[in-house]
């Protein structure tokens, strides 16, 4: 015999109580701006936007020195891995609080849309890593000039 199952479109939803632990945790337990995944993994935050020309990601990589951070990017997919070290003169029966992260991150994302992956430019100012990543010719705006139309002769 078969069995129907009726979709119920409120249990695609964050429950409640899934909504109001991760509100907490973001702000109270690990506020450092790091997102954390179902499996434990810290990330990074990171904001996306696009400009007419651009695709501008940045992300807060506080603490890491810029030569910590390997950006790699493959077509539509950025990369970015890093790696925080802990401070290795410090044995564990020292520490009293340990509530920042450490370890290995490796964070990707797939840009909206095409990009020249030949021109970009990356700043690392203040733990703020800022790429500025040049749109493809062929997804950006161009404006078209309009000619007036050519009286024909009879």
């Amino acid at each position: 015999m078969a069995m129907l199952t009726r979709w119920n479109p409120a249990g695609e939803f964050l429950s409640l109580k899934q909504a109001m632990d991760r509100l907490f945790e973001d702000s109270f337990v690990s506020p450092t701006g790091w997102t954390t995944l179902a499996n434990g993994q810290a990330m990074p935050a990171i904001d996306v936007y696009e400009t007419t020309n651009d695709v501008v990601v940045t992300a807060a990589l506080p603490g890491i020195r810029e030569d910590d951070v390997e950006v790699t990017l493959s077509g539509q997919t950025l990369s970015l891995k890093g790696e925080f070290k802990a401070n290795e003169q410090l044995t564990r029966d020292q520490v009293v609080y340990q509530e920042r992260r450490y370890g290995a991150f490796h964070r990707q994302i797939q840009l909206p849309v095409r990009v020249d992956g030949d021109h970009v430019e990356a700043t690392y100012e203040h733990g703020i890593l800022t790429l500025r990543i040049p749109k493809a010719a062929e997804v950006r705006p161009r404006q078209i000039e309009i000619k007036p139309a050519q009286k024909q002769l009879s």
